[in-house]
């Protein structure tokens, strides 16, 4: 496996915690600490087109696929929905105000973790709040769906994964999973297996089937795991974390392949927040609080 950088993306004013595609191979935007959400291009390097001012620090985004609405959670102030198509905010909605750490879309529920540890559930059509669930004492940091067992995971601040079912929003699990916060869920492209990473720098594997009995337990990093992403194919993952790294990890094995790092890669100076793998050249994307954005060949 080769790795070498392509380019270096600088935009942002203040960290960038986020980066979510914009479903095309090559398009993606960004968001961070000074509320800027940006879009870039791969084809076009650094020349980001901002699109949006949120009224405070963003760490989630989410593009609806059916309507090209991209769902913008601006800390302490709530959802803006920004019409991406004619580039402008089409809705507000004060829902909360506590943070907002991830959001998902699946069919027509969004699905909010909130810094409070309540889960959000709202209606996409009628940007309508259906529900409040009670998850957590503390902060709820990352939602996944399995759209292979219709359910949803989400990890939080109190160390615990909680599995759900999609359709009732009914709790059916409730796994002890890390010694400290769960900063990312993720369920295998084949739904499979569940991957959780935290504060404790471990990365768990966790078999779906068998009522998610752990499978691996990695000393992955040196200090927390901020994300993990999984290569187009699914042949490898990626995992980012707070020691400035990024780690590239064989699918099949749990076997570490690369490490890119300052040293071996020119890579992050300070903790990497997020991670996004294209179909666009292979290329791996990362951000960090270093405000900037790097890009990646894998080979």
């Amino acid at each position: 496996m080769n790795i070498h950088k392509v380019d270096t993306f600088s935009g942002h004013r203040d960290s960038v915690y986020t980066i979510i595609s914009d479903y095309t191979d090559h398009g993606f935007y960004s968001a961070g600490g000074d509320g800027f959400v940006i879009h870039w291009d791969l084809n076009k390097p650094d020349l980001g087109n901002l699109v949006a001012r949120a009224g405070s620090s963003v760490y989630a985004l989410a593009l609806d696929k059916k309507s090209h609405s991209l769902w913008i959670g601006q800390n302490y102030e709530g959802i803006q929905v920004l019409d991406t198509v004619n580039n402008k905010i089409e809705k507000t909605s004060k829902i909360t105000s506590a943070a907002i750490f991830d959001i998902h879309i699946s069919d027509n529920k969004a699905l909010l973790a909130m810094g409070d540890g309540v889960m959000i559930v709202m209606d996409v059509s009628s940007f309508a709040v259906q529900k409040h669930i009670k998850i957590s004492g503390k902060s709820i940091r990352s939602i996944s769906v399995n759209p292979a067992t219709n359910e949803f995971a989400s990890g939080d601040s109190e160390c615990n994964v909680h599995i759900f079912d999609l359709d009732g929003f009914k709790l059916k699990k409730t796994i002890r999973s890390h010694s400290n916060s769960v900063f990312s869920v993720t369920y295998s492209p084949d739904g499979q297996y569940l991957f959780t990473t935290g504060r404790d720098a471990h990365l768990k594997i966790w078999n779906v089937a068998a009522g998610y009995e752990m499978i691996a337990d990695i000393p992955a990093h040196l200090y927390a795991i901020n994300d993990i992403v999984f290569s187009p194919d699914g042949q490898y993952f990626a995992t980012c974390s707070m020691d400035k790294s990024v780690k590239v990890w064989e699918t099949a094995t749990f076997k570490l392949k690369k490490i890119i790092d300052r040293a071996r890669h020119a890579g992050h100076g300070t903790s990497v927040n997020k991670l996004l793998w294209t179909t666009f050249e292979n290329q791996l994307v990362s951000c960090s609080d270093d405000r900037m954005i790097s890009v990646w060949k894998i080979a």
